[in-house]
C-alpha cells in the first residue's frame, strides 16, 4: 500500500494509541519521523523512541502523569500533501497562546515554533501538538 502521508499516518498511529491509553505504538521509519520525534522528545510530549532497524519500524513510547492522564492531548497535522502551509518568522503562529508547540520544518530542521523564531528562520508548518 502505498502511503501519501507519512507524518499524517505517524500523528494518527500516536493519537489513536493515546487515546486507548496504550504505553507503546509502532510506526513505520523514515529520517523524517525521526527527527519530529527527537523534538517530541525534547519538549516532553513522548517518554522515548526507539528504533529497530532491522525491522525498519520506530516504537514510540507515549507519556502520562501519575494519574494516568494523557499528556499529549491534542494533534492537528497543518500541512498536508495538496496544500502545502508555510510561514514566515514574522507569522510563525502560536499554539494555544503558548501551551502547545508548532512543529516547523526550516533548513535547520525540523524546529519547534519558539525555537524557529530564536532562529529567526520560517518554514512548512507541519503539525501542531498540545
Amino acid at each position: 500500500m502505498v502511503m501519501t502521508d507519512n507524518i499524517a499516518d505517524m500523528l494518527t498511529r500516536i493519537r489513536n494509541a493515546n487515546q486507548m491509553h496504550h504505553l507503546q505504538v509502532v510506526v513505520p521509519i523514515s529520517k523524517l519521523k525521526v527527527e519530529i520525534l527527537k523534538v517530541l522528545k525534547e519538549e516532553g510530549f513522548i517518554k522515548n523512541f526507539f528504533i529497530k532497524e532491522f525491522k525498519r519500524e520506530i516504537i514510540i513510547s507515549l507519556k502520562y502523569t501519575i494519574e494516568r492522564e494523557r499528556v499529549i492531548k491534542g494533534l492537528k497535522k497543518i500541512s498536508k500533501p495538496g496544500l502545502k502551509v508555510y510561514t514566515s518568522v514574522e507569522k510563525i503562529p502560536k499554539v494555544l497562546s503558548g501551551l502547545g508547540i508548532a512543529l516547523i520544518s526550516t533548513n535547520k530542521g525540523i524546529l519547534t515554533d519558539n525555537k524557529a523564531r530564536l532562529e529567526k528562520v520560517g518554514g512548512e508548518v507541519l503539525a501542531y501538538i498540545w
